[in-house]
């Protein structure tokens, strides 16, 4: 499903991904910051939205889409390493003892790399 966000600057994609997703999906969430992608995971829908900008874009996406903003997490991907960061400003939830940008519960990080491995790892697109 694809989200487009109208802003100054013209219009940013974001991608929800509720299935796996192919490499051309990757390589679209990839056009805005080009190395990695900013993720939302909805832990308990186990679904993903990524690209544009900001985490926030991908939250608010998965809003509109019916998740509930304590099932949201924002990290990063890496395609080209498969890698993973848990930083992210919609971390920050002291209702929730999370009050870093890092998401601190061991439980809830392997929550979204599981996910985001799930429905976007394996894929290497080429390096532009």
């Amino acid at each position: 499903m694809l989200w487009v966000i109208h802003c100054g600057r013209g219009v940013i994609l974001v991608l929800i991904i509720k299935e796996r997703a192919t490499l051309g999906q990757i390589e679209q969430m990839l056009q805005t910051l080009g190395l990695y992608i900013k993720v939302a995971v909805d832990i308990e829908r186990k679904i993903l939205a990524g690209g544009g900008e900001k985490h926030a874009f991908c939250e608010a996406a998965l809003l509109e889409d019916g998740s509930r903003q304590r099932d949201i997490w924002g990290a990063d991907w890496v395609p080209f390493n498969q890698s993973i960061a848990y930083e992210s400003i919609i971390n920050i939830r002291p209702s929730q003892n999370n009050r870093s940008m890092l998401i601190q519960d061991p439980v809830i990080r392997e929550r979204v790399k599981q996910i985001a491995q799930e429905l976007i790892g394996g894929h290497e697109p080429e390096v532009r």
